[in-house]
């Protein structure tokens, strides 16, 4: 294998920012775990490994405090069009998620839960970030991201939103009221009868002014024991766990 180039660590070190990300369409991938899972839907421009580069080469060109020992080049997926919700599916719709771990770990959460489409506001975490992408370890092969105007996007659709806010009502009371609906379609069923979205927000502000317009059943996960003392809320990625858990649960009966 030929040793990498000057210019060639170069490009991978550039495509730690986002903008020679979206200027050249490509991405980087770190361990091999991660990169294979990659390779199955995502076109790769060049690996980086001990066969072929140095470790300080490597160390250079790696964005993780540890390198993995293997580096990937990828090229990002063509970009999808908007009308991408199906009958009986279920989105996943991002509010100014900041921080790119968590933005990971929903991703690769979503993939365990099998949300295939993930619609983020512009102001989300840039899916491709190093960082986000080592924590989907390789989620982001089978999980469509959108970037669009949110409010502008959820003001087109006729689907009940659900969005998790800290005064929303208690999400098991409404869940089950839907259950116990389902035999009886109506507009309260929404599990089951039609495409649903789910809005997580920002960490630290929770959901937009603009978003919250939108929503049609605002919900909450509720502390236990409801009266006791407890934190102010949950990280934004478990609370995306819990909710996905609990709408499969309810699909599962």
């Amino acid at each position: 294998m030929e040793h990498i180039s000057k210019s060639q660590i170069k490009l991978v070190r550039s495509l730690q920012q986002k903008k020679f990300r979206d200027q050249l369409g490509l991405f980087i991938a770190e361990g091999d775990k991660c990169i294979q899972e990659l390779r199955k839907n995502f076109e790769l421009v060049l690996l980086v490994n001990p066969d072929n580069a140095t470790p300080t080469e490597i160390q250079q060109m790696s964005a993780l405090r540890t390198p993995q020992g293997s580096i990937a080049v990828f090229k990002k997926e063509p970009s999808h069009h908007s009308k991408f919700i199906t009958q009986n599916s279920l989105t996943l719709a991002l509010d100014g998620i900041q921080d790119p771990g968590n933005l990971g770990t929903i991703i690769r959460t979503a993939d365990w839960f099998g949300v295939r489409d993930i619609v983020c506001s512009l102001d989300t975490a840039d899916c491709y970030n190093p960082k986000v992408v080592q924590a989907t370890m390789g989620a982001l092969a089978r999980v469509r991201v959108h970037y669009t105007n949110l409010p502008q996007w959820l003001s087109t659709l006729n689907a009940p939103i659900y969005g998790t806010l800290l005064d929303g009502k208690n999400m098991y009371d409404v869940l089950k009221q839907v259950t116990e609906n389902r035999e009886q379609p109506t507009e309260s069923c929404i599990v089951h009868c039609q495409p649903s979205i789910i809005i997580m927000g920002n960490e630290g502000n929770g959901i937009s002014k603009e978003v919250r317009e939108y929503i049609t059943h605002p919900i909450r996960i509720p502390s236990y024991p409801s009266e006791a003392e407890t934190s102010e809320s949950l990280n934004v990625a478990i609370a995306t766990a819990i909710v996905l858990a609990e709408f499969r649960r309810l699909e599962a009966k």
